[in-house]
């Protein structure tokens, strides 16, 4: 994959969206990320509980990573008995955790409560869906792993047209981060209570225009020189900066061709060490 580390912030949004849908294949054509996908394509239909899904180690593995939960994979006992819960129960465990990535695990697979199967694993079109899913997540946070700036821009627009409240904002740290660091807000507002928080945003930024999409470009724009200023991200004597940015004015006019140079890959290690 393309790497992002060294480049200003804005730099790096537009040499990940130039290069998205041929970055999306180098994913899948790695190694670990082939197999997972083959693992889940193949036995996912066949997969009847939370339980059976947990015992699935590459599958459930290529679960955990589609929706960012790759820090919890270890937790299996958890992770079941979410699974297993019943989100119309206000008491229930899904409705009880913090972390909005579960609860958005929760409802995308649709176990049925208290341990039953899900009708959306024979569906092919969800099949698909969730290989594109698995294939975005690892994408997205390998740009943040090598350009924290760029990673925080590019969550922000993979995941603004589902923001609704300024709630859904505080609930994911990036989003806030981002949102914080854009509309001019001290890192030390998180230390207000939350209802004075979202007063605060509300009288910066009118939530309703993330349905634009040339909002969220401004933001992100906005974001990008904000961040760069505050971190010292310096680039205007760094010749990757040079190359990259001939490389992203080509792509933007469709005569950019990636070319594939002969550095190893990484893989941070196989399914086993989930085990």
């Amino acid at each position: 994959m393309i790497p992002l580390g060294g480049l200003g912030t804005g730099l790096a949004v537009n040499l990940y969206d130039s290069t998205r849908d041929k970055q999306l294949d180098l994913v899948a054509r790695n190694a670990l990320n082939a197999r997972q996908i083959a693992a889940f394509s193949e036995r996912i239909g066949q997969i009847g509980s939370p339980k059976e899904l947990i015992a699935d180690t590459e599958v459930y593995t290529f679960v955990m990573r589609a929706f960012d939960l790759e820090a919890q994979i270890f937790g299996k006992a958890l992770i079941r008995k979410t699974l297993e819960s019943d989100r119309s129960d206000t008491a229930a465990l899904v409705n009880r955790l913090t972390d909005p990535n579960i609860r958005e695990m929760h409802i995308e697979l649709g176990f049925a409560p208290g341990g039953g199967g899900s009708a959306n694993f024979s569906d092919p079109q969800w099949q698909a869906d969730m290989i594109e899913r698995f294939k975005e997540r690892i994408l997205l946070n390998t740009a943040a792993e090598q350009n924290t700036g760029a990673g925080l821009a590019l969550e922000f627009k993979a995941k603004a047209g589902e923001i609704n409240t300024w709630f859904d904002v505080l609930k994911d740290k990036d989003i806030a981060k981002f949102m914080r660091t854009a509309l001019g807000l001290p890192k030390e507002v998180v230390q207000v209570d939350i209802d004075r928080q979202v007063e605060l945003f509300k009288s910066k930024f009118d939530i309703e225009k993330l349905k634009d999409p040339a909002e969220v470009d401004r933001l992100v724009k906005r974001f990008s020189a904000v961040y760069d200023a505050l971190e010292g991200t310096a680039t205007a004597n760094n010749i990757a900066v040079t190359l990259m940015q001939g490389a992203v004015s080509a792509g933007q006019g469709g005569g950019f061709n990636i070319i594939t140079l002969d550095i190893p890959s990484i893989v941070q290690g196989g399914y086993n060490r989930y085990r």
